[in-house]
């Protein structure tokens, strides 16, 4: 309990590392609140310290103690900045008392901080969240405290202030013999007390003495414990005492006093704090009721009223920002002297830049329940009468404030709130769970000096009151940047000259940082200033600026309001945080004329097509395209521009259900209306059908009645031109049709003749002509959808098991096949028992004839990897480890690499491919095998210094990435070097094993030398290749390649099927695709 305060010697020569130029904890990014209306500050609880705050305060408000260790300077006490030399005596928690006080006293915050004081006492985080008996920490501190001021002009202090002496006698009554004990006392006790009450106690029932105690010598400072907490030696549990325990405000100690003769303000004591425990004997919460003997703070007590509030000083309602003398201005200004309250709150927030509810609502509720004047009624609020005595009324009871200057008066000091009270609230403390637990009471005759009433300067060393000035400067620049940046927001410019209007909205003609303009501005500015300071950022502009306010749609930018008014401010016109204002002439865009508004919105459609082959995904109907049209277009003009001579058009409002009975056909008599009259929003869909495709429509119900997979025709067109033109037919078909058949009957139906080497290709919504379809598949096989497009073309189809091959292969349509000169290893296929040793399972592989020619020489010079999607995966390390230990599942591919050297990868080994960037060229040197040890931390702080260990380079002249094959992009792996915040410096690193990195086993790593080039591209012209091939794959919405399905064969309990494939990766740059 309470550290190193029980060890007294601590504080002569201090190496402790705490002080003023230490910050222990993370400082907030917002300044502390200033102080509220007592003019008193709180001090923070640290999680459980409200037991020494409420002692603190007790001291801090205790003049006499407080001015005796301002009196002590640095010459005695040290300095804190000498904390860390060895040689030179710091006394440390004197001095953090000193500063602290100091900052109760000057320091313009809500509340104190106690942390260098507690770590000066040597606590831990521990101890600030553990509560304590605040009566055992006075005798602790004040011990403390002694100890530290020896040598000093101090050391008397706390016997001077508060040490008394008691006499305790206890007479015979037979022999008169007196026998007298005389103990110091700092802290009077209940029982100390209880005697000066009683005087007499019979102790034994054999010998009748008389016990008497008698106060021989009074200290300045009485302090008086109620000793609440006792232990139950029946039920042998602690307790705590929430009976009834009376005390005065004034109290004269004659009648217990050994000498008399004194004059009665020699005895007389009056209570000025009073320390409060809330709850029981295993917890609970400390404050303290305390009087403000210098008139420090600005007591005004809190008094409820039910329906008036009075103010009377003009000149005082001036200087408080009186809202009543604001809210009468506004009034004056209407020609009716009246006005709606949702609009006076408006013209307040243009008025003052602030809302009544951010300035006001918290002292003098919502302005709504706000009324005044005798003639007032529901909601419309009056003009004043001209004269100094204004009244306010409200519906429900408003909180006021009435000062109140004559003597001193009682404060409630909880924790970081001080709040007024009256001096009978110390009544209520007198029992129950929330009562009085210490006393502390000073002699009437002490009498402050008039200079020090109200002045919280007064004999501050003039160290401690530069320190405090300077915090305070601080302090208010901070706040003064902290009301900034709340009141500051960021407006993104759209310059008109960099726009083109397309469909009805606007899309910039250049990149997005040449077209929008950031500006960060005050709110409470006016909108003239808005256009001033755009003047300055744009340097030059032509012509008249409007501004008007603009939204991103789903289908570009548009804009609406027109700003106007040079004299409001921006945030009485509503422009907010990220708001977007558009810049221009207010007629034109880029030669076009923009029509603002919400009559003129662009709305995205989703239109929907019956899908062609290869259109779409599997299972999917439909083709899916997005157009921007104005809601003010007419479907008639939506129709011309979709749909081909003969077609119709069904809309879908719910989105994009494709639920028929949500489909309905535009009618004639709609057509003149526009997309919004209809109820065409964002998202809504459009199905276009050709005149072909009307069988799918009951035109007279106008709903949709059959779906694709109703249709049973396909289309072929004439692609040959042999003996007739161009021509495009309809073939009845099912799924089960064969492709033969389909051409057979195109021939016969475009009175064509039939050639041996014509095939059939279909045609996608762009009509590009797609793969042949094999000629014994059947639509189904063939992936058509009823309705597809085909084109009759030259050509022989591929069979059926040519297209296995292929697939077998995974090579797909688009696919690029590089002829090159060798021989591939063949395919190996194991059935091993699964209790083998990976070892014994490399021993079999060595027998095959690849390994003989290569020579291995024993297992450890191999190395063996799962193989996912044709990719080296998961390296089986540990050659002593069984296969079932690797969860091997069945068919499961394994390629083995040699190795140069013999290698066994420990559990917390990372094998890396790393390789060297090519200095001036897109292209790195071969790559080579590193073994990192993650043991430790697998950090990029961690790599970057393996890495220049591996390369002998320094560590800020090298850059690291990580290569994704399979999307063919690197990934930077940040910088060590970054600046990491002080709230984050103690928090661990990211591993690199978890995202975006997920750093395992293979990885690619490529590293540039930053010596040799600057660029830090890592990026090749292969990497170009692959993205370009994957660009094209998408736009074509090709499917991905096809994985060969594997049989299924019948094995035995134990046994595991392994294919074994040599590993052809050595040396590459990179693994191949």
């Amino acid at each position: 309990m309470f550290g190193d305060l029980f060890e007294e010697d601590f504080s002569f020569v201090s190496n402790n590392q705490c002080g003023k130029g230490k910050k222990s904890k993370s400082k907030d990014t917002e300044p502390p609140a200033p102080r509220e209306f007592t003019k008193l500050s709180g001090i923070k609880n640290q999680g459980g310290t409200c037991y020494l705050n409420s002692l603190l305060q007790t001291l801090h408000f205790t003049p006499e103690f407080r001015e005796a260790l301002f009196s002590l300077g640095p010459e005695e006490l040290g300095s804190l900045e000498d904390i860390n030399k060895p040689d030179v005596k710091v006394r440390i928690i004197p001095l953090q008392l000193q500063r602290l006080f100091a900052q109760l006293l000057l320091l313009d915050q809500q509340a104190a901080s106690t942390t260098d004081l507690t770590e000066s006492f040597g606590w831990n985080s521990n101890e600030e969240m553990r509560q304590h008996d605040v009566q055992e920490l006075n005798r602790i501190l004040f011990s403390a405290l002694e100890t530290s001021l020896v040598g000093t002009s101090g050391h008397d202090l706390i016997n001077r202030l508060y040490h008394g002496t008691v006499v305790n006698q206890i007479v015979c009554k037979e022999c008169k013999n007196v026998s007298e004990r005389q103990p110091e006392r700092v802290v009077f006790r209940m029982e100390d007390m209880l005697l000066l009450c009683c005087n007499k106690l019979i102790l034994k029932t054999f010998l009748f003495i008389l016990q008497s105690a008698k106060l021989r010598k009074l200290p300045p400072f009485l302090t008086v414990s109620l000793l609440r907490f006792n232990f139950d030696f029946e039920k042998c549990e602690r307790y705590k005492e929430t009976g009834c325990y009376t005390f005065p405000i004034r109290i004269n100690l004659r009648p217990f006093c050994e000498q008399t003769q004194l004059e009665d303000s020699e005895y007389m004591y009056e209570l000025f704090s009073v320390i409060i425990h809330k709850g029981g004997c295993y917890g609970g919460h400390y404050h303290v009721y305390i009087k403000d003997v210098d008139a420090l703070g600005n007591w005004q007590l809190q008094v409820s009223l039910e329906h008036s509030f009075c103010m009377k000083d003009t000149e005082n309602i001036k200087e408080m920002e009186n809202p009543l003398t604001i809210l009468k201005g506004i009034l004056s200004e209407e020609q009716s002297k009246q006005i709606p309250v949702d609009q006076l709150g408006q013209k307040l927030l243009e008025k003052k830049g602030m809302s009544w509810n951010k300035k006001y609502r918290k002292q003098y509720g919502p302005i709504r329940k706000l009324q005044f004047g005798s003639d007032c009624q529901g909601q419309v609020l009056q003009s004043p009468s001209q004269n100094n005595d204004v009244q306010w009324t409200s519906e429900s009871l408003c909180t006021v404030l009435k000062d109140s200057t004559s003597g001193s008066h009682w404060f409630d000091l909880n924790d970081s709130k001080v709040q007024p009270i009256k001096e009978k609230d110390i009544e209520k403390q007198f029992q129950g769970k929330e009562s009085a637990y210490m006393l502390f009471y000073r002699k009437s005759q002490l009498k402050r000096p008039s200079e020090a009433q109200a002045n919280p300067r007064y004999r501050i060393p003039g160290h401690l009151l530069n320190e405090m000035d300077a915090a305070n400067i601080e302090l208010r620049k901070r706040r003064m940047d902290c009301d900034s940046a709340d009141n500051n927001i960021d407006l993104h410019l759209h310059l008109g000259s960099h726009y083109k209007l397309y469909n009805g909205a606007l899309h910039p003609s250049l990149s997005w940082k040449e077209s929008v303009l950031d500006l960060t501005i005050d709110k409470r500015k006016t909108l003239g200033d808005l256009r001033q300071s755009i003047f300055q950022l744009l340097e030059f502009w032509e012509g008249d600026m409007i501004l008007s306010t603009a939204k991103s749609l789903p289908a570009g930018l548009h804009l609406y309001q027109t700003l106007d008014g040079d004299e409001m401010t921006l945030g009485g016109i509503g422009l907010a945080d990220g708001a977007d204002v558009f810049v221009w002439n207010g007629k034109e865009v880029g030669g076009m004329e923009v029509l603002p508004g919400l009559d003129h919105e662009p709305v995205l459609l989703n239109v929907l097509r019956l899908a062609g082959y290869n259109e779409g995904g599997k299972g999917q109907h439909f083709i899916e395209s997005q157009h921007v049209v104005p809601c003010s277009a007419e479907l008639s003009t939506l129709w011309k521009a979709l749909a081909s001579p003969g077609g119709i058009i069904l809309m879908n409002r719910s989105g994009s259900d494709k639920e028929m009975e949500n489909w309905q056909v535009v009618p004639e008599e709609d057509m003149k209306k526009t997309v919004r009259i209809v109820g065409l929003a964002d998202g809504s869909s459009i199905l276009v059908l050709d005149s072909h495709d009307q069988s799918l429509v009951n035109v007279a119900s106008g709903n949709l009645t059959a779906f694709m997979h109703d249709i049973s025709w396909l289309q072929v067109k004439n692609f040959c031109r042999l003996e007739a033109d161009e021509k495009q037919v309809k073939i009845t078909a099912t799924v089960e049709t064969v492709s033969k058949g389909v051409t057979v009957q195109g021939y016969n139906r475009i009175l064509l003749l039939l050639l041996d080497d014509s095939c059939l290709r279909p045609i996608n919504r762009n009509g590009k002509l797609l793969s042949p379809v094999p000629e014994d598949y059947t639509v189904k096989e063939a992936e058509l959808k009823m309705g597809s497009l085909l084109g009759l073309c030259h050509g022989k189809a591929p069979t059926s098991t040519q297209v296995k091959e292929l697939k077998e292969l995974n090579v797909c349509s688009g696919d690029t096949l590089v002829i090159t000169e060798g021989k591939l290893p063949p395919k190996v296929t194991f059935s091993l028992c699964v209790m083998l040793q990976l070892d014994v399972w490399f021993f079999q592989a060595m027998t095959l004839p690849f390994f003989q020619e290569l020579s291995v020489p024993s297992p450890e010079f191999l190395r063996a990897w799962t193989l996912e999607s044709k990719r080296p995966g998961k390296l089986l390390r540990n050659n002593q480890q069984q296969l079932n230990e690797y969860k091997l599942g069945g068919r499961t591919e394994i390629c083995i690499e040699p190795l140069q050297k013999e290698e066994n990868l420990g559990p917390s080994d990372l094998l890396l491919r790393v390789q060297m960037g090519i200095p001036g060229e897109r292209d790195y040197y071969h790559s080579v095998d590193l073994v990192w040890d993650i043991s430790k931390e697998c950090t990029a702080w961690a790599l970057r210094h393996r890495l220049a260990a591996h390369y002998s380079l320094p560590v800020e002249k090298i850059e690291i990435a990580k290569y994704f094959p399979e999307k063919f992009e690197w990934m930077t792996i940040s910088s060590w070097t970054q600046q990491i915040s002080k709230r984050k410096r103690k928090k661990k690193q990211e591993s690199l094993q978890s995202a975006p990195f997920h750093l395992k086993d293979g990885d690619i790593i490529g590293v540039k030398n930053l010596l040799l080039e600057d660029g830090k591209d890592f990026s090749t012209v292969r990497d170009d290749i692959g993205k370009e091939t994957q660009r094209q794959l998408a736009m074509e919405k090709k499917k991905s390649a096809v994985f060969s399905a594997w049989g299924k064969p019948t094995l035995c309990p134990g046994i595991a099927s392994l294919s074994l494939l040599p590993c052809p990766y050595k040396g590459r740059q990179s693994p191949p695709l």
